[in-house]
C-alpha cells in the first residue's frame, strides 16, 4: 500500500517540477527572472481573495471534468462537452429570465434551471450517441461538428429570440430574478460561491455511480473489457447511450456555476471553453473523483496566480500561465504512464522474487 502511494505521489510530483523548470527555461527566454515571478504568482495566490477566487473556478472546472470523465470510463471521448454546455446555458438562462415576475419560490426556480440545462445537454449529447450506436460514425467527429453547430445555434438565439430588449450594445439574455441565484458565503470579504459545493456533491455521486453501483461497474468493464462485457450480458449499443447521455447531462451543469452564481444571464463574454478545460482536468486527474479535483484545483490555481503578470514591471505575458498549464498536463500523461510502467515491472519482479523464495523453500524440503 506504501509502495502504491509513492507512486500516485511521484508522479504529479514529477510533471510539476518538470513544467515549473520548462516555464522557467520560457521566461529566461524572454528576459525575465524565474524566481521573481515565480515568488510574485505564489504571494498572489496567497492571499484571501485569490484562494476564494480559485476555490470558485474549481468548482466549474471540476464539474468539467466530471462530465468528460464519464466518458473516459468507457473509452468514449465525448469532446462535444464544450458544446454541450454552452447550449445548455442559454436555455437555461432563457427558462430562468422567463419566469421573471412568477411567484414560485426562489429554490423552485434554481431547480427548474438545472432541470432544463441537464435535459438540454443530456439531449444534445445523444445525438452522437445516437450516430455512433446506429451507423457507427465516431464520436469525436461526431461531437466536434456539434459542437460549431452548438455555436451557431447559440448565437442565433441570443440574437434574435431570446436577447434582452433593453440591451442595445451587447447580446445577453435578460438578468434571471435575485432569488433565484445562488447564495454566496463571506470569508473575510470576499464571496465564496455556492456552487462550490454542488460541484463537491456531484463528485461524490461521481464516485458511487461509477464505483459502487451495477452500472457503474457495467460502464467500466465496457472500456476495459468490451467483449468480456458483452459475453456477460451487457449491451454494448445501450451502454453507449447511457454513458454518452449522462456525459451531456453533467455537461448542462457546467455553465450553472456561472450562470447562478456569478453572470446571472448567458452574454457574451459568458465564460467558455470550459469544456475543453474539463478534457484537461479529466487526463489530469486520471478520471477519479479525487484526481480531477486535484487537476481542477492546479489549473485554476496558475489561472488565477497568472493574472498578477501583466501588472509586474516589466509585464510579463499571461500565456506563461497557460503554457504551464499545457506542459503540466503533457508531461503529466507521459509520467503517469512511465510511472505504471516502473510500478508494474517492481510487482512483476517482486512476485518473482516470492515464487523463486517458496521453489527454493520446497526444493529444500524435498532434499532434507
Amino acid at each position: 500500500m506504501g509502495r502504491k502511494i509513492l507512486y500516485a505521489i511521484a508522479a504529479p510530483v514529477i510533471a510539476a517540477v518538470i513544467a515549473l523548470a520548462i516555464g522557467a527555461i520560457v521566461l529566461i527566454a524572454s528576459g525575465k527572472n524565474p524566481a521573481e515571478v515565480y515568488s510574485e504568482m505564489v504571494d498572489y495566490l496567497m492571499s484571501w481573495d485569490s484562494l476564494v477566487a480559485t476555490l470558485n473556478r474549481t468548482g466549474w472546472f471540476y464539474v468539467a471534468g466530471v462530465a468528460v470523465a464519464i466518458g473516459f470510463k468507457m473509452n468514449l471521448f465525448n469532446i462535444g462537452v464544450d458544446g454541450q454546455y454552452r447550449l445548455a446555458a442559454v436555455c437555461a438562462a432563457a427558462a430562468g429570465a422567463a419566469m421573471n415576475g412568477w411567484s414560485i419560490p426562489g429554490v423552485l426556480q434554481i431547480t427548474l434551471i438545472i432541470i432544463v440545462a441537464m435535459a438540454v445537454g443530456g439531449a444534445y449529447a445523444a445525438i452522437p450517441g445516437a450516430l455512433k450506436v446506429k451507423r457507427g460514425v465516431n464520436e469525436v467527429v461526431a461531437t466536434i461538428m456539434l459542437n460549431s453547430i452548438a455555436t451557431g445555434i447559440t448565437a442565433l438565439m441570443l440574437a434574435r429570440h431570446w436577447r434582452d430588449p433593453e440591451s442595445e450594445l451587447v447580446r445577453q439574455t435578460r438578468q434571471i430574478d435575485e432569488r433565484a441565484w445562488l447564495p454566496t458565503i463571506d470569508i473575510q470579504g470576499s464571496e465564496l460561491q455556492a456552487w462550490v459545493f454542488f460541484a463537491a456533491a456531484i463528485g461524490v455521486i461521481f464516485y458511487i455511480l461509477v464505483y459502487r453501483t451495477r452500472f457503474g461497474f457495467d460502464l467500466r468493464v465496457s472500456g476495459m473489457n468490451p467483449a468480456a462485457a458483452r459475453s456477460s450480458g451487457v449491451n454494448p449499443n445501450a451502454m453507449v447511450m447511457k454513458t454518452i447521455v449522462l456525459s451531456g447531462i453533467v455537461a448542462g451543469l457546467i455553465g450553472m456555476g456561472p450562470l447562478l452564481n456569478e453572470f446571472h444571464q448567458y452574454a457574451d463574454q459568458f465564460p467558455i471553453t470550459l469544456g475543453f478545460t474539463g478534457i484537461s482536468v479529466a487526463l489530469l486527474g486520471r478520471n477519479s473523483p479525487v484526481g480531477i479535483a486535484f487537476g481542477a484545483l492546479v489549473f485554476a490555481g496558475i489561472e488565477r496566480a497568472s493574472q498578477i503578470l501583466n501588472t509586474l514591471e516589466p509585464p510579463v505575458p499571461q500565456s506563461i500561465g497557460r503554457i504551464l498549464q499545457g506542459v503540466i498536463l503533457i508531461v503529466a500523461v507521459i509520467v503517469y504512464e512511465v510511472v505504471r510502467r516502473y510500478a508494474e515491472a517492481a510487482t512483476v519482479r517482486e512476485a518473482a522474487a516470492k515464487a523463486e523464495a517458496r521453489y527454493a523453500h520446497k526444493e529444500a524440503e524435498v532434499v532434507a
